[in-house]
């Protein structure tokens, strides 16, 4: 009975790799699979007929596999490991006593079949693998220079114990002069005290609830927003609520995102300190409003707009509630607010304007409006004018360099994100572009485009980060740094958009649809996390078997590499539609001119479906995952991460990473594997695979950076200089949201939110955590 079940066993095995590995076969793929599955029936067979020589040639192809495999992937523990944990599983088992007994070894009755022959094998295969784990061949080491410019541009000036923008000043750094908290000391950081907003995510809410908030902190109170866009002032010290004001937003299941990345805060210099809305927080909401409150106590500034309320839907052709709002704080820059908005990705052609507008900040006048679709007209639109219907879009978080009057725009893409027939001539300049306006008029100073003629939903998704570069001869140019959705990070002069870091143009593949093009090339900055083009071999599973079920996938789907065009039978996009980097943006040390990022890789997928081929309209919110309707548009698209049969991604780890840059040089000091899958498995197993994550990390100048950001739910400190990992701290939900520090009482304070991220299916909650020293 034990070797009829064995037979068996093996026998499905062999089929399935066999059946399998055929089909891959006649796909262009591997004939490995169908080899191993040979190598599995013919052990089936000599068991079923109870010879020793199972034992033979199964050891024969243990090495084999075991050649095949570190032929294809090196010592790789966690790419090695599907290829041969079958085999060594089932191994093991033939090599017992019990199996062993029942092969006839001869005329002796009862003598066990010799087990040298699979023993040998199964041991080289085990020590391997055991080696393997020592070593881990996808990590750079490294150090990034330590000394420091004087006189750094930290942008504009404020106390240094202070948070006043949402990457600390107008330039974005996210960088903080406090050095209380070093690498000698930062594994003492303890809670300081703890507060729950009270906004959770409800029943009714769409997928996309998140806390994604980093708070602002003047003189003793943190201002913050929660996902259903309440505002609230919180002490610094003790976490203790001062005031909270709900603006009624409401559910709306049209709504792609619920979330708020932060609020305004503005100071008039016209009033004395403690006349009413002297000081004030700027609150965009998800119904596509944007609220004046009193700093102090959170009432409502009237005399700005209409009552205290802005109507961000005003001069739009077509405004259908819940498909436009501002999902990040605008930028205060004198005496204008600058606003942009979040258009739904892929529902309607018939969407609002992606508009950029500046209003007066004490009024709500508007001043200007700058429309991508219609770039040229800046002054403000006469009555009975609307914007451009669905033109490209900004929902990520702007910079401002008030002494050059500029401000810099990350833009998106026109949807249908993966369909460009018919876009303007206006749209294929801007779209995916950084682009510098004129804070006083609005009009285009410079732009610099990422992707030509976008098809992959490659928005410029993160703040721009400016900072002062100074080269090696002395000479300082202000610079700006722009991370990319597909890997490259853009270093250019601020003045005018021209590359610091060079950029070259690199040939892209060709083949869209009937009506549509491809750019013959796109560009490609010398600063690239864009990681090398996907093979079969970087196809990855638990098991032999999930893994050829990504294989047959990847041959299915069509792949050349970065840019290959959508199409009717599938498409590998890879870097995803989640992007290598996105609204966390990198931090940047101004002093010490290096940057500090956190890449992460997860391929997606796109096929196009003709209108006609439709299915009935279902609940799709036409995000990252599932279909995207594209009403009025002659396809739409399913989307979504490229997944095994398990629901695990179907290429190999590391899925993230964090990393060092020297900025001056251009070159990649060191970059380690990130986060565990402790979160990502039904045990918390504390493996570091290196997964993905979204948020922005934090520097400081005591030479310690945070982050939280990855899928587990962990806030962790990084020594600068080594990108090591030197204290970490368990949330109690996902912390999905870029940390920021300031001082209070004398004590410096590191602050995440952690309130987890729907569409990567992290922890809920509604927490705010403060660290500090003991005393």
């Amino acid at each position: 009975m034990l070797l009829l079940v064995t037979t068996a066993i093996l026998a499905l095995i062999g089929l399935a790799l066999l059946a399998g590995g055929v089909f891959l076969v006649t796909l262009g793929g591997s004939p490995a699979y169908a080899l191993l599955g040979v190598g599995f029936l013919g052990t089936a067979f000599l068991v079923h007929r109870r010879r020793p020589l199972a034992l033979g040639l199964y050891g024969l192809m243990t090495l084999a596999a075991l050649g095949w495999a570190i032929w294809e992937v090196g010592l790789d523990w966690w790419q090695l490991a599907p290829r041969g944990g079958v085999i060594i599983v089932v191994g093991l088992w033939l090599v017992t006593p019990w199996v062993r007994r029942r092969l006839n070894a001869g005329p002796v009755p009862g003598r066990r079949a010799p087990a040298w022959p699979i023993a040998i094998p199964l041991v080289v295969a085990i020590l391997t693998a055991v080696y393997s784990m020592t070593i881990d061949p996808h990590d750079v080491a490294g150090t990034l220079p330590e000394a420091k410019v004087a006189d750094a541009n930290l942008g504009n000036a404020i106390p240094d114990g202070e948070w006043h923008q949402y990457g600390r000043t107008q330039y974005g750094q996210r960088f903080s002069p406090l050095d209380q908290i070093t690498p000698a000391n930062v594994n003492s950081l303890k809670v300081a005290w703890q507060y729950q907003t009270g906004d959770v995510k409800l029943p009714d809410d769409v997928t996309e609830t998140t806390y994604q908030v980093t708070p602002l902190k003047i003189g003793d109170t943190l201002y913050l927003c929660t996902p259903h866009n309440w505002a609230i002032a919180i002490d610094a010290a003790t976490g203790r609520e001062k005031w909270k004001f709900d603006p009624n937003a409401g559910l709306n299941p049209d709504r792609q995102h619920q979330t708020c990345r932060g609020v305004t805060y503005w100071s008039d210099p016209d009033l004395s300190a403690d006349a009413p809305c002297a000081t004030r927080v700027y609150l965009p909401t998800s119904d596509a409003r944007l609220i004046a409150l009193d700093a102090r106590n959170g009432a409502v500034c009237e005399s700005f707009a209409d009552r205290g309320a802005l109507n961000l839907g005003q001069g739009m052709r077509y405004d259908p509630a819940g498909f436009y709002y501002s999902t990040s704080p605008p930028v205060a820059v004198g005496d204008r607010i600058i606003v942009g908005g979040a258009v739904n990705d892929n529902y309607s052609l018939k969407a609002q304007s992606g508009v950029i507008r500046a209003f007066d900040i004490r009024t709500g006048a508007l001043l200007w409006n700058w429309d991508s679709g219609n770039p040229d007209q800046t002054a403000p639109l006469p009555p009975g004018q609307t914007y451009t219907t669905n033109s490209p879009n900004s929902w990520s978080v702007f910079s401002a360099d008030p002494d050059l009057g500029l401000v810099y725009i990350p833009l998106g893409n026109q949807v249908p994100d993966q369909i460009g027939i018919g876009r303007s001539e206006a749209v294929e300049r801007f779209s995916s572009s950084i682009v510098a306006l004129d804070i006083a008029t609005g009009q285009v100073r410079w732009v610099r485009q990422t992707v030509h003629h976008d098809l992959w939903d490659m928005d410029v998704p993160a703040q721009p980060v400016l900072f002062d570069m100074r080269k090696a001869d002395g000479t300082v140019i202000p610079a700006l740094v722009g991370p990319t959705k597909q890997g490259d990070i853009y270093v250019l002069d601020r003045r005018n958009g021209e590359p610091i870091l060079p950029i070259h143009e690199e040939p892209a593949p060709g083949g869209a649809i009937p009506g549509d093009f491809t750019a013959p090339t796109q560009p490609v900055s010398s600063l690239t996390f864009s990681p090398p083009p996907l093979t079969e071999k970087n196809m990855w599973g638990m098991t032999l078997f999930d893994q050829l079920a990504c294989r047959i996938a990847f041959h299915q789907y069509r792949y050349e590499g970065r840019y290959t065009p959508p199409s009717l039978e599938g498409t590998i996009v890879y870097p995803g539609n989640f992007g290598t980097f996105n609204w966390g943006s990198v931090a940047v040390d101004p002093e010490r001119q290096i940057m500090f990022g956190m890449p992460t890789y997860l391929a997606f997928t796109s096929q196009l479906v003709p209108a006609a081929e439709m299915p009935p309209k279902g609940d799709e919110k036409a995000s990252e995952q599932g279909l995207n309707r594209n009403e009025g548009a002659d396809y739409g698209v399913y989307m979504g991460p490229f997944l095994s049969p398990l629901g695990i991604p179907c290429q190999a780890p590391p899925w993230g990473y964090v990393a060092g840059v020297d900025l001056v040089t251009g070159k990649t000091a060191w970059q380690h594997k990130n986060g565990t899958v402790t979160d990502m498995t039904p045990l918390p197993l504390p493996f570091k695979l290196g997964v993905p994550g979204i948020g922005g990390p934090l520097l400081t100048r005591g030479g310690v950076a945070f982050l939280g950001a990855a899928v587990d739910d962990f806030l962790r400190a990084y020594d600068v200089t080594t990108g090591r990992v030197l204290w970490e701290a368990r949330l109690p939900a996902g912390g999905q949201a870029t940390p920021m520090t300031y001082t209070e009482g004398g004590k410096q304070y590191v602050l995440i939110v952690a309130g987890g991220h729907g569409s990567v299916g992290t922890k809920p909650g509604d927490y705010v955590i403060a660290y500090k020293l003991p005393d």
